[in-house]
């Protein structure tokens, strides 16, 4: 979600410098990307968005073959 958007991020990105790309840190980014995900389920849970949270099955299920 961090590189979703080109606007604040942007100049956090240049500060803070380019993601690292070894394997550890590919790992631990989806990791932390399906924990998010987990997170936006059970606000779309909250909210009553059932499309939502249908789509985001598929979405857990593209990450976690990636983590496999």
């Amino acid at each position: 979600m961090a590189t979703a958007k080109q606007d604040e991020r942007t100049a956090f990105w240049e500060t803070y410098g380019t993601p690292s790309t070894t394997p550890r840190a590919v790992l631990r980014s989806r990791i932390y990307e399906a924990r998010h995900l987990g997170a936006i389920r059970l606000e779309r849970h909250r909210r009553g968005n059932t499309a939502g949270i249908r789509e985001s099955y598929t979405a857990m299920a593209a990450i976690l073959t990636e983590l496999n």
